[in-house]
């Protein structure tokens, strides 16, 4: 994986996106998901991708991922899908309002990657769900979640990055 994420607007001329892929690559992690190390891999309207390498500092003591880890990977993710905005001189930003989580399964892979979709929503809120997998296509969890814009970024064309 060389880390620059795959951006994609099925509407976008290639100039657009690959403004759109220059923004993914130079759009830092907030200082907890760069702490645990996750990498936004994927970003387009209303979907995401974000991956994860397994550490040791991920695990629990029973030596599996914990789950605040996962819930971390599927928060990003889910709200990442929702905040795409392809002008590289803007962004849009929300807070979860609400994510529920259901663990399915434990991986024995040591790369995760959480995909979220937005489903609907209005002009603030917007509902998306998400799913957490392992390399070898096992599901490990499965979440719903609710998500408000912040101030200014409820227009998909974002806010200045001030």
């Amino acid at each position: 994986m060389s880390g620059r994420p795959t951006i994609l607007s099925p509407t976008a001329s290639p100039d657009a996106v690959e403004l759109a892929a220059i923004l993914a690559e130079g759009e830092p992690p907030g200082a907890y998901n760069g702490l645990i190390g996750t990498h936004l891999v994927r970003w387009q309207p209303d979907y995401a991708e974000v991956t994860l390498i397994l550490g040791p500092q991920h695990m629990n003591r029973a030596g599996v991922p914990h789950g605040g880890v996962i819930a971390s990977l599927l928060d990003s993710a889910c709200g990442y899908a929702g905040n795409y905005c392809a002008d590289p001189e803007r962004a849009r930003y929300c807070v979860t309002l609400s994510l529920t989580i259901g663990f399915i399964g434990q991986t024995r892979g040591r790369q995760l990657t959480a995909r979220g979709r937005v489903m609907g929503g209005g002009r603030k809120i917007f509902m998306v769900t998400g799913e957490v997998s392992d390399e070898h296509g096992a599901l490990i969890a499965s979440a719903q979640g609710t998500f408000r814009y912040r101030g200014g970024s409820e227009d998909p064309a974002g806010q200045s990055r001030r």
